[in-house]
């Protein structure tokens, strides 16, 4: 009996401290106020410093460009944020912009810092969403791509409204933006979306997480991805693989470039590639040697802007 008294309370104790676990990772990685983008940075490993001066360059040119503040309303009633850059040049008269959607715990205005400069060199409107739970947007729970990719569709009928039914579309997406672009990707999209660009997006949360809580925290994912889906299901409304960019790409219709760094240990490679043989539409895929996560810009922006001008030409 006292054997069976200590198993019991050791079993106890086990839950205990799975639910901890649980609470303690949910709260860190999917409550806006504390989810954090210099833990964020730290985890990912790429050292931006080495490209300090040329996003300061590249920023300043941006934030002297014509822009403006834009606002809408979710599907689920919270206020959205976004920035609009008119384009500075005309292209062969076409209306061409870009959505870029942005990473974890960043917001519109900075991962696409760098990109900036080629798309004002070729002739592209953007526009930069703040995601739910970033930025200027509202929310508390980070939506993964699951519950973005409804909030990209409506930046879209945004576009058409403002630039009209000719313009051309490219949705392009970096780590957590490159996921809500694949994942809208997979529902039916207006005809103006051309194409999509996906730089480092990964799989699921649920897949992301677990590979984090492995690689980076040396713990199983059980308990506590069990312990997480169950309460993001009850607080935010979805469940962390009921989005998955390998499904949602079994649907995608329009042609996707795939962008991956080689060195990249926050979302592995391989993502890149999983999600790459799914993918039912057109596609194009360029991996770019010792690039970080996120880093495959700067990087190789030779190899980068040559995919870019490769892929939007032939859209």
């Amino acid at each position: 009996m006292g054997i069976l008294k200590i198993g019991i309370a050791c079993a106890g104790a086990l839950l205990a401290g799975g639910a901890a676990e649980t609470v303690y990772f949910y709260q860190r990685t999917m409550i806006r106020q504390n989810a954090n983008m210099e833990r964020t940075i730290k985890m990912a490993g790429t050292d931006w410093s080495q490209y300090s001066e040329i996003l300061a360059e590249r920023k300043a040119f941006m934030l002297e460009q014509p822009h403006e503040d834009v606002y809408q309303t979710s599907f689920d009633g919270l206020k959205l944020h976004a920035t609009y850059f008119p384009p500075i040049k005309e292209w062969n008269g076409k209306k061409r912009v870009v959505i870029c959607f942005h990473g974890y715990t960043s917001q519109g205005l900075a991962d696409f810092t760098g990109l900036t400069d080629y798309y004002f060199r070729n002739g592209f409107a953007m526009l930069h969403p703040d995601a739910r739970a970033h930025g200027q947007s509202e929310g508390k729970y980070i939506g993964f791509g699951c519950l973005d990719k409804h909030d990209a569709l409506k930046w879209i009928d945004w576009i058409i409204e403002k630039c009209g039914e000719d313009v051309e579309i490219i949705l392009h997406g970096i780590s957590m933006g490159a996921s809500t672009a694949l994942m809208a990707g997979g529902m039916e999209l207006a005809p103006q979306v051309k194409g999509i660009i996906s730089d480092c997006g990964f799989t699921s949360p649920k897949e992301v997480f677990t590979h984090v809580l492995h690689t980076m925290y040396h713990l199983p994912s059980f308990p506590v991805m069990q312990g997480a889906e169950i309460m993001n299901r009850k607080l935010a409304g979805y469940g962390m693989d009921e989005c998955n960019a390998k499904r949602e790409v079994t649907k995608a219709k329009v042609p996707i470039l795939f962008i991956h760094g080689s060195k990249d240990t926050f979302v592995p490679t391989r993502m890149c590639q999983e999600i790459y043989d799914c993918c039912a539409s057109p596609k194009k895929m360029l991996i770019v040697e010792g690039a970080a996560h996120g880093e495959s810009y700067f990087k190789d922006m030779k190899a980068y802007e040559n995919a870019l001008d490769e892929f939007i030409g032939n859209l």
